[in-house]
């Protein structure tokens, strides 16, 4: 039986920055993926997909951006290569086509269970990252089996959807992206929306996200907000990567031809039920919008930045509240509704009963276990390229004082 004083579990962007974290520390460690470094960058994100987040954002323990293109948004080949010259370079004991299939508490440490064997270390670290499994909501199994069902991660492009209307269902950065995508390969396009963020890519200048580090957003912590539930659980920007640094809205989406929906609450007898809450989702986001923009503006006057004005609101018009999928043409739906998290494999008593992981900081209740990649886990930025180290570099000296204290691993 292997044993280390430490197995990370995941060789994306969070696993990779714990590791060379630990190995900084002199921490005995090996990384388990289940297929290759970055997997899930590499096989469950769409062709034209590009990070949201600026280059000169992509920072890691040791690793940052050193292209010609700070201001540009990396491809979906670009971030992998990205990760995968980060683990040479930081010689990371990356094990490939090793999936976990179990992790037991064991009488010192835990037992991992893989498909090339038993493992066992004093500490693991759950580094499988935010986005996970989509999550497709349980009346998705009402729908009429004439509707093809698909969500982001086995989306690859508008091609090889079948003919005919779309509905993508969330306007969330995903849902929006896909729909512009799929109404310009000339199909019909229809977006059910409901809670969502929206911002301008760029504002007074700079890019949004820039801002959003500038007046400390980015950097904020579970203690400084009221609702650490209700953060985690905002929808993600409406902005798109594109190098022509453009916004993609609702605006823009309906000058295009999308139509706009209301929420999409049930599927009864094929018919899909809409809430009557556009015009309210709208207004909402817009708010959210405003309120941001203005503690921007306090910034960018100290900065000395040119003045802009805020993008102005909108009146979507009127939404149904039901809708037949074959009296409208549409042919596929597009589940572009979020990502859970699935530790089913995990048989240790660290669960809550949402199937989340407890923790505090990426620290769970059972001495040993720790957690990593999660949105907000100690800041904003947590699980972004950008702010996955800063979590990184704290449990890893969490994890050298446990080892400590605790003692190490046998050869």
């Amino acid at each position: 039986m292997l044993r280390n004083d430490a197995i990370i579990i995941g060789a994306g962007q969070a696993g990779l920055a714990m590791s060379r974290c630990l190995s900084m520390l002199g921490v005995d460690h090996a990384v388990l993926e289940r297929g290759r470094v970055a997997e899930r960058w590499r096989s469950e994100r769409w062709d034209s997909l590009r990070l949201l987040t600026p280059n000169w954002m992509s920072r890691l323990p040791g690793w940052s951006y050193a292209g010609a293109d700070p201001d540009g948004y990396m491809t979906m080949p670009e971030v992998t290569a990205y990760l995968a010259g980060y683990a040479r370079a930081s010689a990371a004991p990356v094990e490939t086509d090793t999936a976990v299939r179990a992790v037991w508490r064991a009488p010192v440490g835990y037992r991992i269970e893989t498909g090339r064997g038993i493992r066992h270390a004093r500490v693991v670290v759950v580094a499988t990252g935010d986005c996970d499994v989509p999550f497709v909501p349980p009346m998705a199994r009402r729908v009429s089996s004439a509707l093809v069902q698909v969500t982001p991660t086995r989306y690859r492009n508008a091609r090889e959807l079948p003919a005919g209307g779309v509905l993508v269902v969330g306007a969330s950065a995903s849902g929006v992206q896909l729909a512009e995508e799929i109404h310009r390969s000339g199909r019909p396009v229809a977006l059910a929306v409901g809670d969502h963020t929206r911002l301008p890519r760029v504002y007074r200048g700079r890019d949004i996200m820039a801002w959003m580090e500038r007046i400390g957003i980015l950097d904020q912590t579970v203690r400084d907000v009221r609702d650490i539930a209700r953060a985690r659980a905002q929808p993600s920007l409406q902005l798109v990567g594109d190098p022509a640094r453009r916004n993609i809205d609702l605006t823009t989406l309906q000058a295009q031809g999308v139509r706009l929906l209301g929420r999409l609450v049930d599927v009864a007898d094929g018919v899909l039920l809409l809430a009557d809450d556009l015009d309210a989702s709208v207004a909402a986001a817009q708010g959210t919008m405003e309120r941001m923009l203005a503690r921007i503006d306090l910034a960018a006057d100290i900065d000395g930045a040119p003045r802009e004005a805020w993008p102005a609101r909108f009146a979507p018009g009127t939404s149904p509240t039901r809708l037949d999928p074959a009296a409208a043409g549409i042919r596929t739906i597009v589940w572009a509704t979020g990502f859970r998290r699935d530790y089913r494999w995990l048989r240790v008593p660290v669960l809550d009963a949402a199937g989340e992981i407890r923790h505090d900081g990426g620290v769970t209740p059972v001495p040993g276990l720790y957690v990593l990649g999660l949105r907000f886990m100690r800041r904003r930025r947590s699980s972004f390229l950008d702010g996955v180290g800063l979590d990184a570099a704290a449990l890893a000296a969490d994890i050298h004082e446990f080892l400590a204290a605790n003692g190490r691993a046998s050869a």
